[in-house]
C-alpha cells in the first residue's frame, strides 16, 4: 500500500479527565482524538488507517475550527463538537458507524445491539463492537455512549473511568454504586 505522506498537527490539551491528544490536518478537519496514555493506541489506528509511514506529527496548535469547539464541549456546551469537521479511513462499515455514532446526541446511550439495529444490520452487534473499537476520534465520534445491552459501562479505548467521566459531563446518571446507566427519559431518535 503506498500513501503520500501527510504532515497532521498534534497538540495536547489539558482536560479535566486528563490530557488529550488531539491531531488536526491542514484544513481543519480532526483526524484523531485520544488521550495521552493510549497514545500507543493512536498511533496504531493512524497507522492502520493512512499506512505505516504516511503521517508525519506535528507539535503545534491544533486549527482553531477543531480546537474551539472542542474546548466549548469541555466547559459545558455540548453540542459543540458537532461543529467539528472530521475525516478519516477505514472501511466503508467502520465510517458508516461512526457517522452513526455521530448522531447518538450528548446525554445519551445506546447498547451495541441497538446501534446495529438503527444500521439496519441487527445482526452485526460485534462487528459494530469491532467498528467501534477501531474509532480513531474518540469524544467527537462519541463511541463513549455505547454502553452493554444490560446498560453496563463496557469497552472504552480511554478506559472505563474516562468513559463514565464524559457520560457524567453529558449529565448520564447512574444506579448508585453501580456502573448501570439509568436509561434515559427520553429515547434517541
Amino acid at each position: 500500500m503506498t500513501h503520500e505522506k501527510q504532515a497532521f498537527v498534534l497538540e495536547k490539551i489539558e482536560t479535566p479527565a486528563g490530557v488529550m491528544l488531539v491531531v488536526s490536518d491542514q484544513t481543519g478537519r480532526l483526524r484523531a482524538l485520544d488521550w495521552e496514555d493510549y497514545e500507543a493506541r493512536m498511533l496504531r489506528l493512524l497507522r492502520l488507517h493512512y499506512g505505516d509511514g504516511a503521517v508525519e506529527l506535528v507539535v503545534g496548535r491544533t486549527a482553531d475550527r477543531v480546537r474551539e469547539p472542542l474546548l466549548a464541549y469541555l466547559a459545558g456546551e455540548l453540542g459543540a463538537i458537532e461543529r467539528i469537521a472530521v475525516a478519516t479511513g477505514g472501511t466503508a462499515f467502520q465510517r458508516e458507524l461512526w457517522e452513526a455514532l455521530r448522531r447518538i446526541p450528548a446525554g445519551q446511550t445506546l447498547s451495541y445491539g441497538e446501534l446495529a439495529v438503527r444500521l439496519g444490520r441487527p445482526r452485526a452487534v460485534r462487528a459494530v463492537g469491532l467498528a467501534n473499537g477501531a474509532n480513531p476520534i474518540g469524544v467527537v465520534v462519541p463511541c463513549h455512549r455505547v454502553i452493554g445491552a444490560n446498560r453496563s459501562l463496557t469497552g472504552y479505548g480511554g478506559g472505563l473511568s474516562r468513559k463514565r467521566w464524559l457520560l457524567e459531563h453529558e449529565g448520564v446518571r447512574f444506579e448508585k454504586d453501580r456502573d448501570a446507566v439509568v436509561r434515559a427519559e427520553r429515547e434517541v431518535a
